[in-house]
């Protein structure tokens, strides 16, 4: 496997994680709130030593917002041959899979001990090399609210026999349809449909 290769998976992984930092800055954010009269603001130290989780989580929120946009535009473009699709099934459920199976579990550690936010790390780390490893980058439930969907398709083109890819798209994809695909993987690409002008 190639280095950009893994590079692209993580950020995808990455990107996966949205929801998850979006609600760990929800839960642990502590901002002290006065309506009385003596109220006195706590100082810049106070603030950020008693929000580092929520920033470390906004940085990777914003980190993948920036790999969201990257991956958009890369796959903004195709030079690959228009392919036919032969067959189709639906794979969507895979981003609710992720999501129930992975992260919501996580935003029950209790992120006040130093132990469970370390527990949390570790399990991140293990999480996305199994991301990677088993090329399961593809089921990201971020994509999904973003508009994505996601197809087990077989497809021919004028050069290739029949073959069995997994699809990311913002169409809706049926059997006969053509489009054009940007590989992210050996079995995983993104596909535009070919719109008829008819």
């Amino acid at each position: 496997m190639k280095i950009s290769e893994i590079l692209e998976k993580f950020e995808l992984y990455i990107l996966s994680l949205w929801l998850l930092f979006f609600l760990i800055i929800v839960v642990t954010a502590d901002f002290p709130v006065c309506l009385g009269g003596n109220c006195s603001f706590i100082g810049w130290k106070a603030l950020i030593s008693n929000n580092l989780i929520p920033l470390v989580s906004l940085s990777f929120l914003l980190l993948g917002m920036f790999y969201y946009f990257r991956f958009d535009y890369r796959i903004s473009g195709s030079k690959k041959l228009p392919a036919r699709i032969e067959k189709i099934e639906d794979l969507n459920y895979e981003h609710l899979t992720f999501l129930t199976t992975y992260i919501i579990p996580l935003i029950c550690f209790n992120l006040t001990s130093a132990r469970y936010v370390f527990a949390l790390i570790f399990l991140l780390i293990i999480i996305g090399i199994i991301y990677v490893k088993t090329d399961k980058f593809y089921a990201n439930p971020t994509l999904a609210v973003l508009g994505y969907r996601l197809y087990k398709v077989t497809i021919t083109t004028r050069t290739t026999k029949k073959e069995s890819i997994i699809v990311i798209t913002k169409d809706r994809l049926m059997e006969l349809d053509q489009i054009r695909m940007l590989d992210l993987d050996e079995k995983v690409c993104f596909g535009r449909k070919i719109k008829n002008d008819n």
